[in-house]
């Protein structure tokens, strides 16, 4: 096998979890291009049901469909699914993720409990529902979409003169036992094959970003600028692939030198 082809997904079955949004769109777009049987699921069926109809509208085999990643029940009928439609997961991207802390660090118990049903108990869930399948398989690679803010605090001066903030407890909470349990399913499943690794990616470029925050982010960066909407793509095909068959249990930054400063 040439190492181009090495990078190819054709044949293999992709599940990306949260598709819709900044992130996911991407992911979503990337392992479609590189020819994995792509499959785009959360609770919003009618804005993933566009996502896919866009992507087979220029030849990209791409399904969506729906679960709630607050109900078991709703993990384990979707891998069903997708297991009675294609017989096998290669690779499980876990993108999907909740914010529901609207008042950051002074909302309540109950909001961040219920931030981490989904966020935390779900991840855990849908890893070890499809992990377990992997495992069957004797090859997989399941790969977790962290945040910069999963390993370092939040830096108040990328805030200043804007509405903005950082403090939200659950977001970092979470993101950051993300990358230990990134090496635990790394060490776990790896005796049959399945690899495990986390994506941390930086801010995200949107047009509502106040002109203050987007300046001093991209002062806080190496590259200086903000992620753009392609900026994963390359990664994601590359952790999901036999390119990277050697790798599990890594954290890697994807965000222009933010964390390297």
């Amino acid at each position: 096998m040439g190492i181009l082809e090495r990078f190819s997904l054709r044949g293999k079955v992709a599940l990306v979890t949260g598709g819709a949004g900044l992130y996911g769109r991407q992911i979503v777009a990337a392992l479609a291009q590189a020819e994995a049987q792509t499959y785009v699921a959360s609770r919003n069926l009618e804005a993933l049901e566009k996502l896919a109809a866009d992507h087979r509208a220029t030849g990209l085999e791409v399904t969506a469909l729906q679960y709630d990643q607050a109900q078991e029940g709703s993990i384990l009928a979707l891998r069903d699914e997708i297991m009675r439609r294609s017989g096998r997961i290669d690779v499980l991207v876990n993108n999907a993720v909740i914010r529901p802390m609207k008042k950051a660090y002074q909302d309540d118990a109950a909001t961040f409990a219920e931030s981490m049903c989904v966020n935390a108990t779900g991840l855990f869930i849908i890893t070890r529902a499809f992990g377990d399948v992997m495992a069957e398989q004797e090859s997989g690679s399941i790969i977790n979409i962290g945040s910069i803010h999963g390993i370092i605090a939040p830096d108040p001066t990328i805030y200043r003169g804007t509405q903005m903030s950082g403090w939200y407890p659950d977001y970092f909470f979470h993101k950051g036992g993300m990358i230990n349990f990134t090496r635990f399913i790394a060490s776990y499943y790896g005796a049959h094959g399945v690899r495990c690794n986390c994506v941390s990616p930086g801010g995200l470029w949107t047009e509502k970003m106040p002109e203050a925050f987007v300046r001093q982010y991209s002062e806080r960066t190496f590259l200086g600028r903000l992620a753009n909407d392609s900026d994963l793509m390359g990664i994601i095909v590359f952790l999901a692939s036999d390119a990277s068959v050697y790798i599990t249990g890594v954290n890697l930054p994807v965000d222009g030198g933010y964390t390297a400063k």
